[in-house]
């Protein structure tokens, strides 16, 4: 238990509270790239966004899909920051199995003033796509005076 209560607590409001995550890719040689983009998720554990197929980070996934990811307030004062760490693997998700995700997506667009998205948008030759992350781990950083100490985070078994 971290000073501030729960891991999972932590991992919740950090992911409620902001609007972008930074995915973490590799290419087929190992080379990383990192990529903020805009997301939703689904139960902490699924992450979906809308990318271009030809960005770097689509390719990368195209060829490696492990992921990793973290959310965090770039805002807060030096030495105050939190951040969610997430691993897992992504995939551009298929023109007949857009829906599920699409509605995700497009109500935490609404409710953050975006527009409403819809299967049309990422499909054909809109020339978007939606994606989605399935993460297998959480980890928040401990605040036990350890600097850069990461912790795992269970979001099972009560922690929801």
């Amino acid at each position: 238990m971290s000073a501030f209560g729960s891991e999972a607590r932590i991992v919740r409001e950090i992911i409620e509270e902001n609007r972008y995550l930074v995915l973490a890719t590799a290419d087929a040689a190992g080379r990383p790239w990192s990529s903020p983009v805009y997301f939703a998720h689904r139960d902490f554990t699924e992450f979906f966004w809308i990318s271009r197929p030809d960005t770097q980070h689509s390719r990368n996934i195209e060829v490696r899909p492990e992921v990793g990811i973290s959310v965090f307030d770039s805002q807060v004062a030096i030495g105050a920051g939190q951040g969610v760490y997430m691993s897992g693997t992504a995939a551009q998700v298929e023109d007949d199995a857009t829906a599920p995700g699409m509605g995700v997506f497009s109500q935490r667009s609404v409710g953050h003033g975006g527009h409403v998205w819809t299967s049309e948008d990422v499909r054909g030759d809109s020339g978007m796509r939606l994606y989605r992350a399935v993460v297998d781990s959480h980890w928040v950083l401990a605040k036990d005076g350890q600097p850069d100490y990461r912790v795992p985070a269970s979001l099972t078994h009560g922690g929801r």
